[in-house]
């Protein structure tokens, strides 16, 4: 569920972009969306890789929630990197990388991968699973929040977003394939996480789930 506080967290976060259209964006999205809280509520000051990470909100938001861990972001949109990079504002252990979001840097932590997945074809999303899942440390976790398909109107009522935005090129690339569970969930079964799958369409419409994937300490 979302934080109590996340109204002023998305006003502090939302000052932080340049552009009035990117903060009534973060605006928006902080308040409404409870991916940010999920994520806060899973990980500790370890390290954290947020892959697709667009103009870094999930950063921001942790760093309001009061989380002190290094945090990289990559996303292959060199233009919100960018923003991100400006909203840094000198603040340590925030970092932003252009690079190809399936290349990943080498890593030990916590990984993020929210909204990513059904921007690659069914393959892609294997494999990018099966980096990011290397990626998470012993005792660290992996959440991703996908898009599930189904035969819902939740499904339908995501597909027609993604489209819109898409057609509005706020997302650069169109969806490709949206996974079911059992794509996301037997490649990190086969790495040896421990995975939790559970609805978070907090008060949206979209057919949203997060899946809490952690590795056991050895």
């Amino acid at each position: 569920m979302p934080h109590a506080a996340d109204r002023d967290i998305a006003r502090r976060v939302a000052r932080r972009y340049r552009r009035p259209w990117h903060r009534d964006y973060a605006r928006a999205k902080v308040r409404m969306d409870p991916v940010y809280a999920a994520v806060a509520d899973v990980v500790d000051d370890a390290p954290l890789l947020d892959i697709g990470c667009g103009l870094g909100l999930l950063g921001f938001y942790l760093r309001e929630r009061g989380w002190h861990g290094h945090y990289l972001g990559v996303d292959f949109d060199a233009s919100k990197i960018a923003e991100a990079c400006r909203a840094v504002n000198g603040e340590a252990n925030l970092a932003f990388d252009d690079g190809i979001a399936q290349k990943l840097p080498p890593f030990e932590g916590h990984v993020a991968l929210l909204d990513v997945l059904h921007y690659l074809g069914r393959d892609e999303q294997s494999a990018l699973l099966r980096e990011a899942a290397a990626r998470v440390a012993p005792g660290a976790a992996l959440v991703v929040r996908s898009v599930l398909r189904d035969r819902g109107w939740r499904f339908r009522a995501t597909v027609v977003e993604e489209w819109f935005l898409h057609a509005l090129r706020w997302m650069r690339s169109p969806a490709k394939y949206y996974p079911l569970r059992e794509d996301i969930e037997q490649p990190l079964l086969d790495a040896g996480l421990v995975v939790d799958v559970h609805p978070l369409w907090g008060r949206t419409p979209f057919n949203s789930f997060v899946i809490v994937a952690r590795r056991p300490r050895t």
